[in-house]
C-alpha cells in the first residue's frame, strides 16, 4: 500500500480528498493535518510515501511546508492540491520538487490519473537498482502525451504540439475559443484536442461563471 498524509485546512475538502484517495487501488490515507506545522510533525513521525498538500493554509503554508520537507531531506513525495493558479506559485512549487499540481476544483478522474502515474513512478524505482535513459524518459515525461503513444483517430501530433505550446505561453486558463483563435484552427477542433488533454491529465478545467447561460470551460496546462 502507498501511504498518504493529507495536509488541508478545510475539513470538508479534507474529507473529499480522503474519500477520493481511498477509491484508488493501493492507496491508504494514514493521517491528516490542518496546517503545515502539524503536517511536518506527522511527516517526520510517519514517513508517508506521499504528502498531498494545500498551498493556502494558516501557520505554515503549503509552499513553505514543501521547502521544509526538502530541507530536512524527508523521503516523501508531494502532490499539491490547491486553488492557487498564479504562475509564480505553480513554478515555485514545481521547482521544489512537487510530483504534480492539481488545481481546485478538480474531478476525481484527474486525481486518479495523478495517483496512477505516481504508483507507476514508484514501482519503477522499487524494481531497479539502476535506470537507463529510456527509464528516465518514461518517468520524467509521465504526464505528457508522448511520441510513443498513439493518438485517437482524427488528432495529429503537429496540431497537438501547436496547442500545447500555445497553452504554455498563456500562463492562465483560456477558453476553447481563445485556443482556436490563437492557433488558427476551428473551435470544435480546439475542443477535441482540449478534451484529449484533459483525459491525459495535461490540463485542468476551470469553470467561469458569467451572466445568463452555461459557464465557460477554461483550460490551463499543468506542466
Amino acid at each position: 500500500m502507498i501511504s498518504v498524509l493529507l495536509i488541508e485546512d478545510d475539513p470538508m475538502v479534507l474529507e473529499v480528498n480522503r474519500q477520493f484517495v481511498e477509491q484508488v487501488q493501493d492507496y491508504k490515507v494514514i493521517s491528516s493535518a490542518p496546517n503545515g506545522v502539524e503536517g511536518l510533525k506527522l511527516a517526520r513521525k510517519l514517513n508517508p510515501d506521499l504528502v498531498m498538500i494545500d498551498i493556502y493554509m494558516p501557520d505554515l503554508d503549503g509552499l513553505a511546508t514543501l521547502k521544509q520537507i526538502r530541507a530536512e531531506g524527508l523521503i516523501t513525495d508531494v502532490i499539491a492540491i490547491t486553488a492557487a493558479m498564479d504562475v509564480e506559485t505553480v513554478r515555485r512549487v514545481l521547482q521544489n520538487g512537487a510530483f504534480d499540481y492539481i488545481v481546485k476544483p478538480f474531478k476525481f478522474e484527474r486525481l486518479k490519473k495523478s495517483l496512477e502515474n505516481y504508483r507507476q513512478f514508484q514501482k519503477r524505482f522499487l524494481e531497479k537498482t539502476e535506470v537507463s535513459q529510456s527509464d528516465l524518459d518514461g518517468m520524467l515525461f509521465r504526464k505528457g502525451v508522448t511520441a510513443h503513444k498513439e493518438l485517437p483517430k482524427g488528432l495529429n501530433r503537429v496540431t497537438l504540439e501547436r496547442i500545447r505550446n500555445f497553452l504554455h505561453e498563456q500562463g492562465r486558463p483560456v477558453s476553447a475559443e481563445e485556443v482556436a483563435e490563437g492557433t488558427g484552427i476551428a473551435r470544435v477542433t480546439a475542443r477535441r484536442y482540449l478534451d484529449h488533454f484533459e483525459k491525459e491529465g495535461v490540463v485542468t478545467i476551470h469553470m467561469e461563471y458569467g451572466g445568463i447561460g452555461r459557464p465557460t470551460n477554461r483550460y490551463m496546462i499543468i506542466h
